[in-house]
C-alpha cells in the first residue's frame, strides 16, 4: 500500500482534497467494496493530513454512500447506490433457476444486440481478448473450474460493456453474480462446456459482422440452452439425494 496513500497537495479544501482522493482510489478500483480503509492516525500520517481534515473528509463521503463508517470496526469502502439497491432486491428474493436465467435473458439478448452495432473498435477487442482468454483456459488441462466460471462471466461482460448502455453498466456487478451462480450449476456437465464455447463463437462472429438480429438470436440460445442444462443438474441432484 505504499503508493496508495500519497500525502494530499493539490489546491483546495483540505477535507475536500482527501474526499477526493478516497473516492478516486474506489473509482479506480484500487480500494473496492468492502475494503476497511487505514486506521484513522495512521491514514493522516500517510496522507499528511490533519486528523479533524481526515474525519470530516469521511463524514462527507459516508454522507454520499461513499463509505460507511463502523463503530469499533473502522470506516468500509461501500458499493454504489444501484449495485446495493440491486444486491439486496436479489437477496429478499427466493431466487430459483428460473429466475436467474431469465434476469439473464432480459439483460443479455438486448445487450448482444446493441452491442453489434454501437460497439466501438476497443470494446470489440475487449470481447476479443475476453473470448481468446476463455478458449485458452478451456483448451489446457486440467481445468480450473473456478478460474473458468471467471473468465466465462468475463466474456458476457464485455459484451454487456461493448453495448453502451448506462444502465446496464450500472448493473454489471449483480449480472455478475447472477452470471457465476448460473455457471456454477452448469459447467461441469459434460458436453456443456464444448456446446458453450461454440454458442460464445457464434456470439462473438455476430458481433463482429455487426448482426444484432444475429447477436440476439445467439445470446438466447445460449442462455436457453444454459438454463435447460441447469435444471438437468438440478432434477438430477434431487433424485441423487
Amino acid at each position: 500500500m505504499g503508493d496508495l496513500w500519497m500525502p494530499v497537495q493539490q489546491p483546495g479544501s483540505l477535507s475536500t482534497r482527501i474526499a477526493e482522493k478516497i473516492e478516486q482510489l474506489i473509482t479506480e478500483e484500487r480500494i473496492k467494496p468492502g475494503d476497511r480503509l487505514p486506521p484513522e492516525r495512521e491514514l493522516a500520517t500517510m496522507l499528511g493530513v490533519s486528523r479533524p481534515s481526515l474525519r470530516e473528509a469521511v463524514r462527507s463521503l459516508a454522507t454520499r454512500g461513499k463509505v460507511s463508517v463502523r463503530h469499533g470496526q473502522g470506516v468500509f469502502v461501500e458499493s454504489d447506490a444501484t449495485t446495493k439497491r440491486l444486491r439486496s432486491d436479489l437477496a429478499q428474493l427466493e431466487v430459483d433457476l428460473g429466475e436467474l436465467f431469465a434476469m439473464r435473458e432480459v439483460l443479455e439478448v438486448p445487450a448482444a444486440g446493441w452491442a453489434a452495432t454501437q460497439a466501438t473498435p476497443e470494446r470489440l477487442a475487449a470481447i476479443e481478448d475476453a473470448f481468446a482468454g476463455l478458449e485458452a483456459a478451456i483448451s489446457a488441462p486440467p481445468i480450473g473450474w473456478a478460474e473458468l466460471q471467471k473468465l466465462d462471466a468475463a466474456f458476457h461482460l464485455a459484451v454487456v460493456k461493448a453495448c453502451g448502455n448506462r444502465f446496464l453498466l450500472n448493473t454489471l456487478g449483480v449480472l455478475n453474480e447472477v452470471m457465476v451462480t448460473g455457471m456454477q450449476t452448469t459447467l461441469q456437465i459434460p458436453g456443456r462446456l464444448e456446446r458453450s464455447a461454440a454458442d460464445h463463437r457464434r456470439l462473438l462472429d455476430a458481433i463482429r459482422r455487426q448482426d444484432a438480429a444475429g447477436a440476439r438470436a445467439a445470446a438466447r440460445t445460449h442462455i436457453r440452452a444454459a438454463h435447460a442444462a441447469a435444471l438437468k443438474r438440478a432434477k438430477e441432484e434431487t433424485a441423487a439425494g
